[in-house]
């Protein structure tokens, strides 16, 4: 999520084996931000284009946010963090921009570990979700407003910071979720009345397990006891780069056929 968009930005710079665990038998190389940070060209407008002439659908852009980069990486110390994540933020702003003039109308900016730099000293909290707040609004502040801006969060405890995360005023809101119980999802009723939606992960992507569309199609129903289903994505936990394509393609199937099933019972329902 981050050494991709990192190799393309200046400021940043790489080891060639400084490995870090990040879970399990995963690690990653998190760069080191050493200067200011900016986009010297589109990253990935041409993949995201691309991929949109070949179907009439709408084609999601993926961009990993300024804070997940910022707290990602080994930051520079010579000027405050919040000032090298704004840089961040103005380089995917720039990133953003080009995919809605190539033609993109929905762009996901992923915010996985917001929360998990949460200073540990809680008078620090509120300075740091300012910022990082910020940040995120930066980076998609001139889309037009009919391009829908979504978002993704990795497992969090969510209820000490829900007010920051309705501030970010994304139009979409993805979480991990499938290993959880619908609890996690009540706290996320009081962004209804701003009219954000949201995605509960419905399977777990760190499993080679394929679920089946009964198995998806009755979590998806237990969380519409949680939450307005004008509001419910259904989407998987998180994204599926460490999946086969044996596993990814007949889960996916099974997730399309459970929503169809799903908006079938609802629609015969009224």
């Amino acid at each position: 999520m981050v050494e991709y968009f990192g190799e393309q930005l200046s400021g940043f710079a790489f080891t060639a084996n400084g490995w870090v665990q990040s879970y399990g038998s995963r690690c990653v190389k998190p760069p080191i931000i050493y200067g200011d940070v900016s986009r010297p060209k589109p990253m990935t407008v041409f993949w995201s284009s691309t991929a949109q002439s070949m179907t009439k659908r709408p084609m999601k852009g993926m961009l990993t946010g300024p804070v997940t980069i910022l707290n990602w990486s080994f930051v520079r110390n010579d000027q405050p963090r919040h000032e090298t994540c704004y840089q961040i933020a103005l380089a995917i702003k720039d990133e953003v921009e080009d995919l809605e003039k190539g033609g993109i109308g929905v762009i996901q900016i992923d915010e996985a570990a917001l929360r998990e730099g949460l200073p540990l000293r809680k008078a620090e909290h509120s300075f740091y979700l300012d910022w990082a707040v910020h940040s995120f609004r930066i980076t998609n502040c001139g889309v037009q407003d009919s391009t829908q801006i979504h978002t993704h969060m990795c497992y969090s405890h969510f209820n000490d910071i829900i007010h920051s995360i309705i501030d970010m005023d994304a139009d979409v809101i993805t979480i991990e979720n499938s290993r959880s119980d619908e609890k996690l999802l009540s706290v996320f009723r009081e962004g209804v009345k701003y009219g954000a939606g949201i995605g509960p992960g419905v399977y777990d992507i760190h499993s080679p397990r394929i679920p089946s569309t009964d198995e998806i199609a009755d979590r998806v129903n237990k969380m519409l006891a949680v939450l307005e289903q004008n509001i419910l994505w259904v989407n998987p936990d998180c994204g599926l780069k460490t999946r086969k394509y044996t596993e990814v393609k007949p889960a996916l199937k099974n997730m399309v056929d459970a929503a169809k099933l799903i908006r079938s019972q609802l629609s015969s329902a009224k």
